[in-house]
């Protein structure tokens, strides 16, 4: 560990963690390195494919853009907490069942960016359309599926959700 490190101590996943981390280290790195949560994973290490999507604060954020430093005082929630939660069950049912995965690298990030826009439409009282979907999770680079297949999913459980069919 280099001279440039930091104490921090933050909420992840509902638990207290309290460590030194190097001041550069990203949080995905840090998640994945230091707390062995290998559920959000590193593609471009620029912010732009959302494979390292987490929640901090309950604000979607990319882990490779963000300080593990900065997440001092946080609450920060991955897929396993957001999975072991059950607060997503419904959406990691649909995507099986719509086959909106494949090799299943971008599936933790898209996951989370689809549960924050089911939050933002439950908020709003409302279904979000299929655009919105789409628009919603254009941060969230898949190489396999073709997207259909993902928004099929999303708009299953968004209308599960708001008491219609799915």
């Amino acid at each position: 560990m280099s001279d440039l490190a930091l104490d921090i101590t933050l909420t992840v996943n509902g638990e207290t963690v309290t460590e030194r981390v190097e001041a550069r280290k990203t949080l995905v790195d840090f998640l994945r390195e230091d707390l062995g949560l290998t559920g959000s994973h590193v593609g471009c290490e620029h912010g732009v494919c959302g494979s390292c999507t987490v929640r901090v604060n309950g604000e979607i954020v990319r882990g490779c853009l963000m300080l593990a430093v900065q997440c001092d005082g946080a609450k920060v929630e991955t897929i396993e907490g957001l999975s072991d939660s059950g607060e997503v069950a419904d959406l990691q049912a649909a995507f099986e069942q719509r086959n909106a995965l494949q090799c299943g690298y971008c599936t933790p990030g898209m996951i989370a960016a689809a549960q924050d826009l089911l939050l933002q439409a439950k908020e709003r009282g409302g279904v979000p359309s299929r655009d919105q979907i789409r628009s919603h999770l254009s941060g969230n680079y898949c190489r396999c599926t073709g997207y259909h297949a993902i928004v099929d999913a999303v708009e299953s459980v968004a209308q599960a959700r708001a008491g219609g069919k799915p």
